[in-house]
This record gives structure tokens, C-alpha cells and sequence, in this order.
């Protein structure tokens, strides 16, 4: 088990897990940002029915659970066997779910039927260094694809790759994993750089209330 699985595993036995139903009362929903009942949904992938989506770093699945209750070939893939075991107890069986251990470079550089969209939400995107991912995710989109992530903006003069601390216990080192954040901008010419088009990233703003960081989300085509 590599220290980027034992990481994850860690974080996913702090996070809690997903509600039964969201503010609307839906067993499934989408959400791009760190807060609840917020953001745009499902119409930045730009879907059409029966879509193949990549979910990279899927986490407990709840986004890509969704995608499959509205007619997608939804599929998800996470570094860690704790993430997946939460999604397959909670989603598993579901039609047109798809879920499977893996790293996202490993995975995206395996012979397969190509995606309409691959998305990202405080997933594999931010922990994977663009220069190697961005290549292989263009490689596996068809042409129009739309590739979508989310996380949250950087800090100030803090740009490029960083190290998130993921806590343990009381005597042990927390364990670290590596980060990429840009600015805005940034994110824009490396996608333009690596053959997307009609790209777009924006900051979302928080929803009324006291938090006042929002969420970085950025667009592009194949």
C-alpha cells in the first residue's frame, strides 16, 4: 500500500458521510463546492443521455451515484479502498455505476472507450501534478468532450505544488500529499497549453453566511 493510499484512507475515516437527502429532499444530487445545497449541479458537464463521465478521485461516490440516477454511464475511480468501500456499500448495484479502485494516471492511460465528459471535485485534479495529468485526460476525452474541476482557490503567493497535512493521532506525524494550485489564469493558459479550448475558470462566491472563501471552478473542451 502506497503512502498516498494510506493518506486517503485516513481522510476518508475523518470525513462524514453524505446526507440521506439534500435541502431539495433528493437521494442524489451534485455539488461542485465545499458547502451544501450550492453551486451549479450537473450543467457544466454539458451532458447528453446515456453520457460516458469520468469521475477522478470519486471519493464515497455521491456525484457520480447521481450521474447514473439520471441515465449516465457514470463511472469512478479513487485511490483508496476505504473511499471506494463507503461508495460500493452505499451505491453499489446502482444501473450505469461504475466504480473502481485505481490511480487516476493509472487508469487514464488504459485502453478504454473514451468519455464525454471527466470531472473532478476536490478529487484527483488538485493532487496530480496537470503537467502529467492534463495529456492523458485530453487523450480520453471525444472531440467536444468537456473536462470540469473544482477546489478551492488558492492562497495568495502561494501557487504551484503544495503540501496538504492530513492529521492522525495524538502521537503521530500527520501524513502529507501533495497539492497544485494556481491562480485563475493560470489555469487557463495550462489547459490552453495542453490542447483544450474555449476555457473558462471562475471563482464561485460562497453562499450568504459567515464563511467567505469560495470554489475555484474551471471549464474546457476537447
Amino acid at each position: 500500500m502506497t503512502d498516498t493510499t494510506i493518506a486517503w484512507d485516513t481522510y476518508s475515516r475523518q470525513r462524514p458521510e453524505r446526507r440521506p437527502v439534500n435541502a431539495a429532499g433528493e437521494t442524489t444530487w451534485f455539488n461542485w463546492t465545499q458547502y451544501a445545497d450550492h453551486g451549479p449541479g450537473t450543467d457544466p458537464l454539458g451532458l447528453q443521455a446515456g453520457a460516458r463521465v469520468l469521475d477522478l478521485g470519486c471519493g464515497k461516490g455521491g456525484n457520480a451515484a447521481h450521474l447514473a440516477a439520471i441515465g449516465m454511464n457514470s463511472f469512478g475511480v479513487d485511490v483508496s479502498p476505504v473511499q471506494l468501500l463507503a461508495a460500493t456499500q452505499r451505491w453499489g448495484g446502482r444501473p450505469g455505476l461504475h466504480l473502481q479502485q485505481a490511480n487516476a494516471l493509472a487508469y487514464l492511460r488504459e485502453d478504454g472507450e473514451d468519455f464525454d465528459a471527466v470531472y473532478s471535485v476536490y478529487g484527483a485534479v488538485w493532487f496530480t501534478d496537470p503537467a502529467a495529468l492534463m495529456p492523458l485526460v485530453w487523450n480520453r476525452l471525444r472531440p467536444g468532450g468537456r473536462f470540469v474541476f473544482s477546489q478551492r482557490p488558492p492562497v495568495e503567493g502561494c501557487y504551484g505544488c503544495q503540501a496538504s497535512y492530513i492529521p492522525r493521532g495524538a502521537d503521530e506525524d500527520p501524513l502529507v500529499v501533495k497539492r497544485w494550485d494556481f491562480e485563475p489564469e493560470a489555469w487557463e493558459d495550462l489547459l490552453i497549453v495542453h490542447g483544450f479550448r474555449n476555457v473558462r475558470a471562475e471563482v464561485l462566491p460562497a453562499p450568504p453566511g459567515p464563511r467567505k472563501v469560495g470554489t475555484l471552478l474551471v471549464h474546457a473542451r476537447r
